[in-house]
């Protein structure tokens, strides 16, 4: 099997990320969710 490429996302991305995390509060596990971000 092919291993599969990581997901390349933009700065604007990553940043909304973390403010879930951050300044609402989000547990970080449905802060990924949120994002469509699989946790593992």
């Amino acid at each position: 099997m092919g291993k599969k490429g990581r997901r390349l996302h933009t700065k604007e991305f990553k940043e909304e990320a973390v403010k879930l995390i951050k300044e609402q509060g989000y547990p970080i596990s449905e802060a990924a969710r949120n994002r469509s971000i699989p946790v593992f």
